[in-house]
């Protein structure tokens, strides 16, 4: 999405709010939640670097979320950038840096931390860097007031604290999402710049979607300089974490209208009519097994379908059909040309 954003959409007015779905590949060790070919659906926003666009990608997955019925989620949030402060601080390489993001990824804390002792930084922000790493909690005003407290003497390390604590006020005065706060969490890619996120489910251990701000990653691909942030969404892991939650996949039927041929030689202004219902916007289907008006009115009854339109050679000498609606259990003639504005008339 980066490179596409650094040259097909370049010009593109900003911002830029972009989804995507498909299938990657890894080369990785299969297990439980994690293989070589997986599905993966994304969100960006490019072009602003403004808290209230990371908001939007945290509230936009709150959203997703909801909307699949998955219970007892929870966001861990941070700030990559404070993590660099402090290294920086240190004058630690960038190369060494991030290393020790990946290990931190990997939650091998101990490992990164003798990465980062070994390239030589002072005691004094080795040992903020410990203290930091063990800041933890729900209570955003608690870890962000002792965060500050450890960071004052590092300017480059309190402005993205300053920044994760804007992210945090928009989204929470907006959604009551549970969300925790670790200063010690970090992710793997190297182009992660600012506010990074995981969504979890009780279930499972691992990531259903993660994310974050990557303002670089277009200008690293030959794009002009563009701000970003984004998530993607893991569906295997979403799929897995619904099943382990027992949920049930309720199907919503769409379909407002079955249009029903009385006979065979009809199926032709039948299939007409219900493509120019679809054309006005009103879901339809055509009775497509060649069965009796009586079982295509009982199909329809059993899935719900509030009108089916029956076309009979009679009411078509006419240009009509006879409309049924089947709450009512009602049933008149009406012109073709009137059909689908009787059916929004309705309401249903």
């Amino acid at each position: 999405v980066a490179r596409l954003a650094a040259t097909t959409l370049r010009n593109k007015p900003k911002p830029l709010r972009l989804y995507c779905i498909g299938s990657l590949y890894r080369y990785d060790e299969p297990q439980k939640g994690r293989f070589r070919e997986f599905w993966q659906s994304n969100f960006e926003l490019m072009g602003s670097e403004k808290p209230e666009a990371d908001a939007e990608i945290i509230l936009l997955t709150n959203r997703l979320m909801e909307a699949i019925g998955l219970k007892g989620y929870s966001f861990k949030i941070n700030n990559i950038g404070i993590i660099r402060g402090i290294l920086n601080e240190g004058k630690l390489s960038e190369e060494i840096q991030n290393r020790a993001f990946q290990l931190m990824d990997k939650r091998m804390y101990d490992d990164a931390l003798s990465i980062i002792k070994n390239a030589g930084i002072s005691d004094k922000w080795l040992k903020t860097l410990k203290q930091l790493l063990e800041i933890k909690g729900n209570n955003v005003q608690n870890v962000i007031g002792e965060a500050e407290k450890l960071l004052q003497n590092s300017d480059e390390a309190l402005k993205p604290l300053k920044k994760l604590e804007k992210i945090l006020e928009i989204v929470l005065s907006t959604q009551n999402l549970n969300i925790t706060i670790d200063a010690g969490f970090a992710r793997g890619l190297e182009y992660y710049t600012g506010m990074i996120f995981e969504v979890y489910v009780p279930e499972l251990d691992i990531a259903i979607a993660g994310g974050g701000r990557y303002d670089r990653l277009v200008e690293t691909l030959g794009g002009e300089p563009t701000p970003a942030v984004g998530v993607a969404h893991g569906l295997d892991r979403i799929m897995l974490a619904l099943q382990e939650q027992g949920a049930s996949l309720d199907f919503k039927e769409e379909c407002k209208v079955a249009v029903v041929p009385v006979s065979e030689n009809l199926t032709i202004e039948a299939t007409k009519i219900s493509e120019r219902l679809r054309s006005e916007g009103i879901p339809s289907e055509m009775e497509v097994m060649g069965r009796k008006i009586s079982k295509s009115l009982g199909d329809a009854d059993r899935r719900g379908i509030p009108y089916v339109v029956i076309v009979g050679e009679k009411e078509l000498e006419e240009e009509a059909v006879t409309l049924r609606d089947m709450r009512r259990k009602e049933q008149k003639v009406v012109k073709i040309d009137e059909i689908a504005q009787k059916i929004k008339v309705s309401g249903i």
